[in-house]
């Protein structure tokens, strides 16, 4: 049986925008969208602002009746504690969060995160009901060395590994030698890792999970070049970076069907 993937269109922030800032730009996407009529049961959308700005989007998404999703860009592993900094799941659940990245390659990267920190963040936040966005991707080096599926692979497979705890999660391909590069894979070499990591879900956990489980590329993405991944079965939306922060970029990208049927 073939389920039908809701596309999905993430907008992570990263450190930008203020909560004054913030309430500009989401007011902004909302009403672009309504005057094109956007369908959010076809498209699902999520913005991904810093921390400091989660419960003024929350309480802006609720009294407007926004169909916008909020999400956060990374979570704590441990419940509570002295863990100065960190930001429990219980928290984020509480602010009506729906998704949180997990994994992203500025994480692993700036923060020394490795794939056992990932797969724990990831068990926090099934714990609380979270919907992980678990980033995978390789460096231009690992790319040469291993190939364009072999890292993105080994990560997932880490990341998914011993979960007692198993809810709805979305993977997000983010080649790292394409973020904020200007450098793009092609759809095609999208559309194959994609189908790879499919295939690895579906040996750590289910076929059928495998079948349900929505998978993201991110890399420099625009509205000009959004279509050609979507094309593929395989790519169920995109995790946008830079251009989430541009309105009209942004929505651009979100209706993104438009171009699919010219």
């Amino acid at each position: 049986m073939t389920v039908e993937r809701v596309p999905f269109i993430a907008g992570n922030w990263k450190m930008n925008l203020d909560h004054q800032q913030a309430i500009a730009l989401v007011q902004k996407l909302a009403w672009t969208l309504a005057d094109a009529n956007h369908d959010y049961a076809k498209t699902e959308v999520a913005v991904f602002p810093p921390f400091t700005d989660l419960r003024t989007v929350q309480t802006l998404l609720d009294a407007e009746k926004f169909e916008i999703k909020l999400g956060a860009q990374d979570l704590s592993q441990f419940e509570s504690g002295a863990y100065t900094g960190e930001i429990s799941g219980a928290f984020l659940k509480k602010l009506d969060v729906r998704y949180v990245i997990i994994g992203h390659s500025e994480r692993r990267n700036y923060h020394h995160e490795d794939d056992e920190t990932v797969k724990a963040k990831v068990a926090a936040a099934f714990r609380h009901d979270l919907v992980p966005v678990i980033c995978v991707g390789e460096t231009q080096a690992e790319l040469d060395q291993h190939g364009p599926s072999a890292i993105p692979v080994a990560q997932l497979k880490a990341a998914l590994s011993g979960q007692n705890q198993v809810g709805e999660f979305v993977v997000a391909y983010e080649p790292v030698w394409a973020i904020g590069t200007g450098l793009v894979a092609t759809p095609d070499q999208a559309a194959e890792v994609a189908r790879k990591l499919r295939e690895t879900i579906a040996e750590a956990l289910s076929p059928e999970i495998a079948e349900m489980t929505r998978i993201l590329y991110g890399g420099s993405v625009k509205a000009a070049n959004v279509a050609g991944f979507l094309k593929s079965p395989e790519v169920d939306g995109v995790l946008v970076g830079g251009a989430s922060l541009q309105v009209d970029e942004f929505s651009g990208i979100v209706r993104f069907l438009k171009h699919l049927s010219l």
